[in-house]
């Protein structure tokens, strides 16, 4: 599933086409995608125009001129593609062959404005069809089942060591699980928390609360999470993502982030920091795999 970094990089390729943006048409292919699509989807979103273009975790986030927001998530497989005119978006030196079957092309949005050429289009395609589409009153998108009860935003100063202190007192699940908890943090994935936990040096299987003081203070290791985290996330948002299996940017190009893992996806390799002579392992927690280095991320008692 596409993490936070791809999420954000489809809405940095979507937001200089689709903000100021009029809706002129839309064509809905399917009744549903995971979800059905709202009562008179078509009907409420043909004549609107963008206001903005957002992003919450890992869903897009569209403000209306009608006061209402359009809600996207990508699943699995779910992409856009920009045309202008007759003309895609030119991939670049990353690119590779997207799906371009019209029997996966469900949703095409029209768009009309003065920055964009005539006959402008952003049509989603998801061969798998996990991802959704809604539409919600923006006074009521706090409420919004998909929104409500979502945690911090780990790319803002916000997201410290303190916040992770306090986040993690008391938990005795394990690092990488209460990284996970979208309650807790919004937005983080399998990848990006395999790569974060590398470079702090953290065992992922770690007691979430060993790294909080007796007395609840948060000890150094949480700091150094805290900027791993951050700099992880805006390394692969500047990579445009990682593009595994299905991911593509809003161009249609692959991110490159993949080609600089340390760790996931990387089982049997020698880890790559210069002082460990370790080796990759691949461990399953909560049915997801794990990847990282025994050696430089061991297991520390609290206070560590």
């Amino acid at each position: 599933m596409p993490e936070l970094p791809e999420v954000e990089t489809v809405r940095r390729g979507l937001a200089p086409v689709m903000e100021g943006a009029r809706i002129v048409g839309v064509e809905q292919r399917r009744a549903n995608l995971r979800t059905p699509f709202p009562p008179r989807f078509v009907e409420r979103l043909e004549g609107t125009t963008v206001t903005a273009l957002g992003r919450r975790a890992k869903y897009l986030l569209a403000d209306l001129s009608s006061g209402e927001v359009l809600i996207a998530h990508l699943g699995m497989s779910g992409s856009f593609r920009i045309r202008g005119g007759d003309d895609e978006a030119v991939p670049g030196v990353f690119h590779h062959g997207r799906d371009k079957a019209a029997a996966h092309d469900h949703v095409v949005f029209h768009l009309e404005g003065p920055h964009l050429p005539k006959g402008a289009s952003v049509t989603y395609n998801d061969p798998r069809r996990f991802g959704f589409m809604d539409l919600v009153p923006r006074a009521d998108l706090p409420a919004h089942p998909s929104i409500a009860g979502l945690g911090i935003e780990p790319l803002g100063n916000a997201l410290d060591g303190d916040l992770l202190g306090r986040l993690f007192a008391g938990k005795a699940t394990p690092l990488k699980a209460a990284l996970l908890d979208q309650k807790l943090i919004a937005g983080l994935g399998n990848i990006y928390v395999c790569e974060a936990l590398w470079r702090a040096r953290l065992d992922p299987r770690r007691q979430a609360g060993t790294t909080v003081t007796a007395k609840g203070a948060a000890t150094a290791a949480l700091a150094t999470l805290a900027e791993a985290i951050r700099a992880v996330l805006g390394e692969a948002i500047e990579a445009g993502g990682s593009s595994l299996r299905d991911h593509r940017q809003a161009n249609g190009e692959l991110g490159y982030f993949q080609h600089a893992f340390a760790v996931y996806d990387r089982e049997g390799a020698p880890c790559p920091r210069p002082t460990c002579d370790g080796v990759v392992e691949r461990v399953v927690q909560s049915g997801r795999s794990t990847f990282f280095c025994p050696r430089c991320q061991r297991a520390s008692g609290r206070g560590r």
